[in-house]
């Protein structure tokens, strides 16, 4: 963070790394679910809901790493065709894909929010733990919306990461 950034850029820094922080988290607990899963079956028993637990934290993992990895720019990129073109050619390309992304990505965030609203009105939940699901499509909306804004960060700033690896 430089000095320089202002209140919502450094708010945008911490709310990403927050949610790669808790992407991290939710993958130890879903390697540790299953491992303890896999340990205790000799004994002929399980934990009950593994699969729902496992589903659900890998739902999560991967929504809360995209922002992250969109904020490093740590998405795979094929500049094939790319670097053929002038530094004009570029700008454009570049523009023109981040609005298609953000475009993609409001669409996704209004549909997974839309889900999650029509799981919570049928009462939806996880078949074995019975645990409400509607959160889930939520969760995955809200990151969404916060690759959005780390796309207009992109947008606006040309050729800076909004966080450094």
């Amino acid at each position: 963070m430089t000095k320089s950034d202002g209140f919502l850029v450094q708010s945008l820094r911490k709310v990403v790394m927050a949610l790669a922080a808790f992407s991290g988290a939710a993958l130890l607990a879903m390697i540790l679910v299953t491992c303890a899963d896999i340990a205790i079956r000799p004994f002929k028993m399980s934990i009950k809901g593994t699969v729902d637990l496992v589903g659900m934290l890998g739902a999560v993992t991967m929504a809360c790493a995209l922002p992250y990895t969109t904020a490093i720019k740590g998405h795979v990129a094929v500049e094939f065709f790319f670097l053929k073109l002038g530094p004009r050619g570029r700008m454009v390309v570049d523009t023109l894909a981040r609005l298609v992304v953000i475009a993609f990505f409001a669409v996704l965030s209004w549909r997974s929010v839309a889900y999650g609203n029509s799981l919570r009105a049928a009462h939806e939940v996880s078949p074995t733990l019975e645990m409400p699901i509607f959160w889930v499509p939520w969760f995955i909306g809200g990151s969404c919306a916060l690759v959005i804004c780390v796309k207009i960060y992109h947008l606006l700033n040309p050729g800076k990461s909004l966080i450094k690896p």
